[in-house]
């Protein structure tokens, strides 16, 4: 296949099927069965179709290029998955298509796709999109929509299927009135501001005048110079104080919809009477043409016509004509000219869109602004509301689904080879993204009051309701379940609790337990807990039906052998040790869980677990306990600290990294013990050999890789990534750039390794004994460069011999080892609290500390060592992950932007946000303090938003629907205005009614008509989020309003609005804020626009296509950059398989791509990829999010690169923008940005503005990195080029010579940096020189002088775009195959030179460097 189409690979059915007639472009139709949900019930997901950039190569080439490339260093499933990927993807065929009315069109089509993935296409399709009750006919015989086209008899390349139009039944009629309503609708993007059907905004070809592939390629290259206007607005500048809003929502062009009917809507006369639904009628619609003309029209199983009925009389007959038609559009058309002009001219726009612009996204995402939309009549919203949408799945016969046996059996699917692997987790995720759907509409609805509670008669806050087949219940202490844990406090934490437990279990993916369905919605300041109900439960008391575990905190507990054996499948994995309690009876019973944990048995005779809030060890820094002492390094920081609720626990990513930190002390003990007895005794050799040869494992080297056939694809230590799937730090997505610190091992210094003060490097050979699935994010905290076994083994004396004894330890159960080498184990054992004597494994028992937990005596022991080494996981967290935290700030490997990235980091090390007050105190206290000021203050406004948000969480509570508006905007005022005594407006009067205080008691939960919120005043509301800092976070905010928190820290009010908006929900109204005005308050209640649901919820995971990228990124890191690109693309294509079209992952693999594509000198491919990574970022995390930001600026870079100037400058001064809204000017990401935006004005000679930018980029890298980094020198060297070109050689020789003494002290004389520095200066000097001697000549001889013509050099575009390509740490090689080889040198090569550059400043400071090509920094 051409590569034009390389989006939709063979198996789309809908590429090459244009017509040149139609001139319409392949990429028109290109995934667009994609955005149709899942038409059929059966999970098989239209979205499968969509499989990305496997069409342009040839399938045998790929598999011999595969088995070459994946030799001893592959995996040693790698071959058997390979062969596999290969036969998913059958060679597809082309099969002929004529629909009525139009021309027959050619469809290339895959054999595993079901006949409706066809239908889909052509519901999509320009020509056919107006029909939607069509059969599809082979030789007469009508195919079946639910078979695959591979068991058709008959069917093969170059059959011709014939459209047949059918008879229409009310739920076709309805169908097809809901879909002409989605064409007319297509272009408006009201349905992405107000946050429905998976909607979202996109603002990319705003910038990027349409599509940036081909018809970019259109634009005038060469002369484009001239018509460039490079200057960017006001508030872009370095240096402007304005935040303006209204740029974050430019307007798209497209969007001023053309309108092609004023109304269309069902008619007041449904439902037809008998008489006429025995004529065929099956309902009627009403329509106001855009020419004013009203028409009433029926809809009958032939078709539609008009009718004679008007507003007020009933007239079913034909009116005369009656243009009777099979689709509503073709009856249109004939009555209103006007219709059939603009329907035309809205496809034609419609189809030219990128498809990313259109697709449905997997889960909703919400814009905190919108502009003020005029709101349109649309029968089929109306519609939705009124039905409540309660059963309009349409795909789903017996109307309601039932979540939780679609959930169950879904993870009950095969999963032994991958066709079956990516069958079932395709399956797990269209289910859980339907249910989140789902139930953040029924959550919704019960707080609006829209649903019945199954407990009428109790007070609001104890009502539970079920909807659609879910359980939904309040964040209240209902019973007084909680009193001894902190109350309402921790009713609201234990929901998020047990989701992480859902989610950690959900992970480890054991046969035959099963978790329930969970949503967490907060929505208008109360906390909804969804989840599908186990069949069963509702007939019977508690008591009865939980077999396993504790229904009273502990006082009563019962055990099943059963549940047993399930959980201790899960123990090793997610380090729960299984131990004894006490019951009633004072009996010990066991437990492999913590006792909350509930096993019932349902009806369908599946064991469930709930009630999972405990599934990791508490926390002591915020857990006091009478007569335990906390280690030193806690106690110094004031722990334990009194906290709002007992619930507290440890994050999994914290347990992993404690017990991998363990595993690296345990070995460095076993070996320093083997080398003291190797000094003692010489004759310790053969008995080593000896214990060698019993070693049947796999040797330790292959730990990392190597997850053993029996344990589950997917890694236990997935688990703990972040529900929100926000990206990472600067840009990695913790899910999506898994395996970032895996494949940097091969770079890691060794001498890292070998001191043991750096906890943190350690080994992830094998965790707990075993050798663990490849886990990224649990253990892919950068800092954690899980070392490879070799080179942890040159650094430690004695590692290998260590490491040997314990595998056969492991291996044999000792019996061939001599009593000394076990005496060695043992003791490491002890040293590091293992449980088992003879092999390094670290559990917790998650019972220890909960009151009302009593343990039989026999285990006092374990007790006690449990609780140390409880406190030790407590120290561990302050001592070694905190400072961790802050290391990778410094140097640059953590660049947190906002809020939600911050949040990721200290997630990603195990650092619960509650720390971020010692953090915080801890940067402060920090040397360097200067270097973290951007930390600090984003650390700050998160801290004050947060409190704020716990503030207005109890506001809301006390607001009534009908004052929800203005109670936001007072609360809003009072957090932002300047305005000292903001007041409130109170609904009009003319609307309360005078029996207001009859029975209205019991509508919302916790509601009540009181307006207690109106007299918050600002001085009080600050007062309460100084007050909210030192309770939650024990930090001292000195601030009392917000005008002196922005003076005190550096804050910007609309980075605080956002975060606000973001974190509770709130939209505003898009405008331009005056929020310093002391004389009227910011806000009105007109500026609130809607109030939506933040929702949490489990992310499944696509475990082979994971692994997939993890190769791929790791062939890169080795240099086989053909290989790895091909390893990538086979991930992009079962990450499509699994997740459909839209993902984050999906985003990250494309950036990968992109960066590859460009590496290897393919430009126009990069474009393509990164300009699907830009629109899916946009769509799937947000217009302004980090990670979008950076995704702008690659985009810029790659633009710049195939000559699109002024279309690159545009990028970057959004991302400049977006930047500044987000986290303002000082952040060392701005440095790399403004260099950038200096650089491409530099090349398009506009000196002034260029050096604006660059000497504001070197401003930031000096304070950043410090004023002797290799980083400013580079950025002395852009100054001094531009000034260059400005003929001012004086300032250009002093920033040389600055750039000249950093690269001597830094990197030595020799290096080429300096020489090319001191190159550059000869010329400079002599470039003065000669303009000096000019300018004499001219003073000397006035006008009669003999000038020498100067040469000023206009920078040549290839000088900038090297330039462009070293500050974003891009190493530039144009690739053949015979080039692989001389490249793997080399790169050895700059790997040593690194080393030297290394020594002084961490990554990305030399422009070559290996990791600098897959990772983007």
């Amino acid at each position: 296949m051409v590569s034009k189409t390389d989006d939709i690979p063979a198996s789309v059915p809908n590429c090459n099927s244009v017509d040149p007639a139609e001139g319409d472009t392949p990429d028109s139709k290109e995934t667009t069965k994609t955005s149709l949900k899942d038409p059929c019930g059966c999970a098989h997901s239209a979205d499968t179709a969509m499989m990305n950039g496997n069409g342009d190569h040839d399938h045998s080439e790929e598999t011999d290029s595969k088995q070459e490339g994946s030799g001893a260093d592959a995996d040693p499933g790698e071959d058997a998955n390979e062969q596999e990927v290969i036969v998913i993807q059958d060679t597809g065929f082309t099969v002929k298509i004529q629909a009525p009315g139009t021309e027959p069109f050619d469809l290339q089509v895959s054999p595993q796709e079901m006949v409706q993935e066809i239908h889909q296409v052509l519901m999509d399709r320009e020509d056919t999109c107006h029909r939607t009750c069509f059969s599809l006919q082979l030789d007469g015989n009508v195919l079946d929509n639910f078979a695959e086209l591979k068991s058709i008899e008959g069917l093969q390349e170059g059959s011709f299927l014939k459209v047949v139009e059918e008879p229409y039944t009310v739920r076709e009629a309805r169908i097809h009135v809901r879909h002409i309503r989605d064409l007319l609708k297509s272009m408006d993007p009201s349905d992405a501001y107000n946050g429905v059907d998976c909607n979202s905004l996109s603002f990319l070809s705003v910038f990027t005048d349409g599509d940036l592939g081909d018809s970019g390629k259109r634009k005038k290259k060469g002369s484009e110079l001239e018509q460039i206007d490079c200057t960017p607005p006001e508030h872009i500048l370095p240096g402007s104080k304005e935040r303006p809003l209204v740029p974050l929502q430019p307007q798209n062009k497209d969007w001023k919809p053309l309108q092609c009917l004023k109304v269309l809507t069902m008619s007041g006369w449904n439902p037809p009477p008998g008489n006429r639904k025995m004529h065929g009628d099956l309902m009627y619609l009403y329509i106001v043409t855009a020419e004013e003309r009203h028409v009433s029209i029926t809809a009958s199983t032939r078709g539609f016509y008009l009718n004679q009925s008007t507003t007020y009389s009933f007239n079913p007959k034909p009116a005369n004509p009656s243009f009777l038609s099979h689709s509503l559009v073709e009856l249109l058309s004939q009555i209103s000219p006007a219709f059939k002009k603009n329907f035309t001219a809205l496809q034609k726009k419609r189809v030219q869109r990128h498809p990313f612009e259109r697709i449905a996204t997997p889960f909703q995402v919400y814009s905190w602004t919108a502009p003020q939309i005029d709101h349109a009549m649309d029968c089929v919203r109306a519609e939705d509301a009124y039905t409540s949408r309660l059963g309009y799945e349409e795909h789903i016969p017996g109307q309601t689904r039932d979540w939780n046996e679609e959930l169950q059996t879904t993870r009950e699917l095969t999963r032994k080879n991958l066709p079956e692997r990516l069958l079932r987790e395709r399956a797990i995720f269209k289910v859980h993204s339907d249910f989140a759907a789902a139930a953040t509409r029924g959550a919704m609805a019960v707080i609006d009051g829209n649903v019945m509670a199954i407990n009428p008669g109790e007070e609001t806050r104890m009502q539970m309701f079920i909807w659609n087949n879910i359980f939904f219940s309040l964040g209240f202490d209902v019973r007084d379940h909680y009193r001894e844990l902190g109350g309402d406090a921790a009713a609201h934490a234990a929901p998020t609790n047990d989701l992480n437990g859902v989610r950690a279990y959900g992970a480890v993916d054991v046969e035959g337990l099963y978790t329930l369905g969970t949503v967490v919605v907060d929505y208008r300041g109360y906390r909804v807990t969804a989840q599908s109900i186990i069949p069963g439960i509702l007939e019977r008391e508690q008591e009865q039906s939980v077999i396993y575990g504790s229904i009273d905190f502990g006082k009563t507990v019962v055990s099943h052998p059963k549940y047993l054996e399930l959980l201790e499948k899960t123990s090793r994995p997610l380090k729960v040790q299984r131990h004894p309690v006490l019951n009633e009876k004072e009996a010990p019973v066991e437990l492999c869980s913590s006792v909350e944990c509930k096993g019932i048995i349902g009806n369908d005779g599946r064991h469930y677990i709930l009630d999972l809030l405990r599934t990791f060890p508490p926390d002591l820094n915020f857990l006091p306990v009478d007569g335990e002492e906390l280690p030193p390094e806690c106690q110094r920081l004031a722990y334990p600290r009194q906290h709002r609720h007992r619930l507290a626990c440890l994050r999994q990513e914290l347990i992993e990294a404690f017990v991998e930190h363990r595993y690296l002390l345990f070995m460095k003990m076993a070996a320093l013990q083997l080398m003291q007895q190797k000094a003692n005794k010489e004759n310790k050799a053969a008995a080593l050999t000896d214990g060698s040869n019993a070693e049947p494992e796999a040797s330790p080297a292959d730990g990392p890789q190597s997850a053993p056939a029996s344990e589950d694809p997917a890694p236990a230590s997935d688990a703990p990534t972040e529900p929100a799937t926000t990206p990472s730090e600067a840009s990695q997505t913790p899910e999506s750039q898994p395996a970032e610190a895996e494949t940097t091992a091969t770079v890691t210094t060794t001498t890292a390794a070998a001191e043991a003060t750096e906890p943190a490097e350690a080994l992830a050979v094998t965790t707990n004994g075993t050798p663990e699935p490849e886990g990224p994010d649990g253990q892919g905290r950068e800092c954690e460069s899980p070392l490879e076994g070799k080179e942890a083994e040159e650094s430690i004396p004695g590692l290998a011999q260590a490491k040997e004894l314990a595998e056969s330890l492991a291996a044999e159960d000792g019996s061939s080892i001599d009593p000394k080498s076990r005496e060695v184990v043992l003791n490491a054992c002890k040293a590091v609290g293992s449980i088992s004597d003879t092999s390094f494994d670290i559990r917790f028992n998650p019972d220890i500390f909960s009151p009302g937990v009593r343990f039989p005596e026999s285990s006092a022991d374990a007790i006690q060592k449990q609780k140390q080494l409880l406190k030790d996981a407590a120290a561990f967290l302050v001592s070694c992950q905190i400072p961790s935290l802050v290391k990778d700030c410094l140097d640059h490997s953590a660049l947190p932007m906002d809020g939600t990235t911050l949040t990721e980091a200290l997630h990603q090390r195990g650092i619960n946000v509650r720390y971020l007050g010692t953090v915080l105190d801890f940067v402060d206290k920090t040397p360097a303090k200067t270097q973290l000021e951007y930390f600090y203050r984003i650390g700050v406004s998160e801290l004050v938003t947060r409190c704020a948000k716990h503030i207005f969480k109890t506001y809301l509570q006390g607001v009534e629907l009908s004052a929800l508006s203005a109670a936001v905007s007072h609360f809003l005022n009072c957090f932002l205005s300047s305005f000292p005594d903001a007041v409130a407006h109170l609904p009009a009067d003319e609307l309360v009614s005078r029996r207001k205080n009859r029975k209205r008691r019991n509508r919302v939960p916790g509601g009540g008509d009181n307006t207690a919120w109106a007299s918050l005043t600002p001085v009080e509301l600050w007062k309460n989020i100084v007050s909210e800092a030192q309770t939650y976070y024990h930090f001292t905010l000195h601030c009392e309003s917000v005008d002196q928190a922005v003076e005190k820290y550096g804050l910007q009010k609309s980075t605080l609005l956002r975060e606000i908006s973001v974190k509770t929900g709130i939209q505003i109204l898009i405008k331009e804020y005056n929020f310093d005005s002391r004389h009227k308050p910011a806000f009105t209640e007109e500026d609130i626009l809607n109030i939506f649901p933040v929702v949490k919820h489990v992310n499944p995971k696509a475990s082979d296509a994971f692994h997939f990228f993890q190769s791929g990124q790791a062939k890169v890191q080795q240099g086989f950059l053909k290989e790895g690109c091909e390893l990538i693309n086979e991930a992009l294509n079962l990450f499509n398989n699994v997740y459909g079209a839209m993902h984050v992952e999906i985003c990250a693999c494309l950036r990968l791509l992109a960066r590859l594509n460009y590496i290897m000198g393919d430009h126009p491919e990069a474009l393509n990829n990164q300009q699907k990574a830009v629109l899916m970022s946009e769509r799937v995390l947000g217009i302004e999010h980090p990670n979008t930001i950076q995704e702008y600026m690659h985009l810029a870079l790659y633009c710049f690169a195939n000559g699109q100037l002024s279309t690159a400058l545009k990028l970057l001064y959004r991302a400049r923008y977006l930047m500044l809204v987000v986290c303002g000017e000082d952040h060392p990401e701005m440095a790399l940005l403004d260099s950038n935006i200096g650089l491409v004005l530099h090349g398009v000679m506009e000196y002034d503005l260029s050096l604006r930018f660059l000497e504001n980029a070197l401003a930031i890298n000096s304070k950043y990195h410090g004023l002797r980094s290799l980083k400013v020198a580079l950025s002395h060297h852009l100054v001094a080029r531009v000034y260059e070109s400005k003929a001012e050689f004086r300032s250009a020789l002093q920033h040389e010579k600055e750039g000249y003494t950093i690269y001597k002290n830094q990197v030595g004389e020799a290096h080429e940096k300096t020489k090319e520095s001191s190159e550059y200066l000869k010329y400079l000097t002599q470039q003065a020189v000669a303009l000096q001697r000019t300018m004499n000549e001219i003073y000397k001889n006035g006008s009669n002088a003999s000038i020498m013509p100067l040469k000023f050099t206009a920078p040549s575009m290839a000088s900038v775009l090297e330039q462009l390509n070293i500050i974003n740490g891009i190493i530039f090689i144009p690739l053949s195959q015979k080039d692989l080889e001389n490249l793997k040198a080399e790169v050895q090569r700059r790997q040593m030179l690194q080393e030297a550059s290394k020594s002084e400043e961490p990554s990305e400071e030399t422009p070559m460097e290996p990791e600098d090509l897959p990772v983007d920094d």
